[in-house]
């Protein structure tokens, strides 16, 4: 494993490879709409992580002490406040979820517009990830802004 860099060393627009859970979280909040620039897939896979506790925990908590009539209609006390929690979250975090995606293409020198491929029915889903699972190409340097 690599060891951490420290963050402040390594400007925004760089990559940080190395990077911690916490460097990670916190790069992807202060670069919230930025689309320039690149990601390490530290920086990507750590967030994909949380983004992936949170949903699942605001979403389990939804269900918890729920129960469903015999019309499939679900009924307990906190199930809309926590599937109200879980849609605030989505929605919040989906542009800058977008920009990461679009700066670890371009850390793998690809357009980050190629996150579009994941239209292709069937396919294109597979080809994005095996995408930001690359490893990072210096000459991905070129849209460093």
């Amino acid at each position: 494993m690599t060891t951490a860099v420290p963050a402040d060393q390594v400007p925004l627009s760089a990559p940080l490879p190395g990077a911690t859970i916490g460097q990670a979280v916190t790069r992807f909040f202060r670069k919230y709409a930025t689309f320039t620039g690149r990601a390490s897939r530290s920086e990507y896979w750590w967030w994909v992580l949380v983004n992936f506790i949170v949903t699942g925990v605001l979403t389990g908590l939804a269900y918890t002490g729920t129960s469903f009539t015999e019309t499939g209609m679900v009924t307990g006390p906190l199930y809309w406040v926590f599937i109200v929690l879980a849609s605030a979250w989505g929605l919040a975090v989906i542009i800058p979820t977008l920009a990461l995606i679009w700066r670890r293409l371009h850390d793998t020198n690809r357009p980050g517009a190629w996150f579009f491929l994941v239209f292709i029915p069937l396919v294109g889903g597979i080809i994005l990830l095996v995408f930001v699972l690359l490893p990072s190409d210096p000459a991905g340097a070129r849209f460093d802004g």
